[in-house]
């Protein structure tokens, strides 16, 4: 009788990996291929980890973009662990791609985030590498059809974020368009807050300007569309993940629709994540559900936000240690034209969760 629940344990753990399976980020697994696969040929497609069909044949109709794509994938890594260092949530299982556990398999608040700035991230990339020029297929974007202004005249290289959201779309949302691919909520769910990824993409295009004129005046300006930097677009995403709607997935009218769980008299706003599964609070390692817990994370002793040793360790306590740190100091300017240096160093205190 013992084993019972262990067992159920068991196949509730299956049937979530069954019914959630993330295919729609498993692409982010690109982050680890090999410098030396030269992905110049379209049989190259075939050796990249994590891709679904649909995604092999683009890669074969567009062998051109797949180091941008490849690119894609390591920045979404790198912006997403930056995003969350500060949180019990640190985003380290993201590096498991393509196996991830529960927190990312489930539709849960982080996977809403993950799915939104994974879609904003490869557009994003995918935008600037037309503007440095590094893909065949495209170039600057449009000049604007409206006035910049009074002193100013639309000039320079815009990113072209139009290519960019075509081509992002297209590879990153394939998965989810392929039938039999997890449940009909979550697919709905992931390409919800992936359209949320590239509408705070398209929130973040601004004009940028370079001033001109005798001795830096400023008296004439050349400006064009550019795009803010992808960790101002996740710093966005990560305002809206904390406060994703948990949504349910319903009847209305002829068809079934994610509606907000507790305010079901109003439709998803286009604006928001959502989520399905709610998440646990993160504070001990329990795989099963995806968390690895906070023992021996850093901790501000100082700080009020998340990052507090009483938040972040769960009121657990915390262990203080000594750091040597390096840094230079006394700097010197020299005519023309250096900077001379010395080393010093400091001890700091440090704490980790217990």
């Amino acid at each position: 009788m013992r084993a019972r629940p262990q067992v159920c344990e068991a196949l509730l753990f299956a049937l979530a990996l069954q019914t959630g399976v993330c295919y729609g980020i498993k692409w982010l697994a690109l982050s680890k291929t090999p410098a030396a696969l030269a992905l110049n040929q379209t049989q190259h497609c075939k050796q990249l980890e994590g891709l679904v069909s649909a995604q092999v044949q683009l890669c074969r109709s567009n062998l051109g973009l797949m180091h941008t794509v490849v690119h894609a994938a390591r920045e979404v890594m790198k912006a997403c662990r930056q995003a969350f260092a500060d949180m019990r949530w640190n985003c380290s299982s993201i590096e498991l791609a393509p196996n991830y556990l529960l927190d990312l398999e489930r539709g849960t608040r982080e996977s809403a985030f993950v799915y939104a700035l994974s879609a904003a991230t490869i557009s994003h990339t995918i935008a600037r590498a037309c503007t440095s020029g590094d893909l065949p297929g495209c170039s600057c974007g449009p000049v604007p059809g409206e006035p910049p202004g009074p002193g100013n005249r639309w000039g320079g290289c815009a990113d072209n974020l139009s290519y960019g959201l075509l081509m992002g779309a297209k590879f990153s949302d394939a998965p989810m368009k392929v039938k039999k691919t997890g449940s009909q909520a979550n697919k709905l769910m992931r390409l919800h807050n992936s359209e949320v990824g590239r509408q705070a993409l398209r929130a973040s295009l601004e004009m940028k300007c370079k001033c001109h004129g005798v001795s830096g005046s400023c008296s004439i300006r050349t400006c064009w569309k550019g795009l803010q930097d992808l960790q101002d677009v996740a710093a966005d995403l990560k305002t809206r993940y904390l406060s994703a709607t948990k949504v349910v997935h319903r009847p209305m009218g002829t068809r079934k629709h994610l509606v907000p769980k507790d305010l079901d008299i109003r439709p998803v706003k286009d604006s928001e994540l959502v989520y399905l599964q709610s998440s646990p609070d993160f504070c001990m390692k329990n795989e099963k559900v995806g968390s690895h817990g906070t023992q021996d994370r850093q901790c501000n002793k100082t700080s009020n936000g998340s990052d507090s040793c009483d938040l972040m360790c769960c009121g657990r306590g915390y262990n203080p240690y000594t750091d040597r740190v390096v840094e230079r100091c006394h700097c010197k300017y020299h005519w023309c034209c250096y900077v001379t240096c010395r080393r010093c160093e400091r001890t700091v205190e440090r704490y980790v969760c217990k």
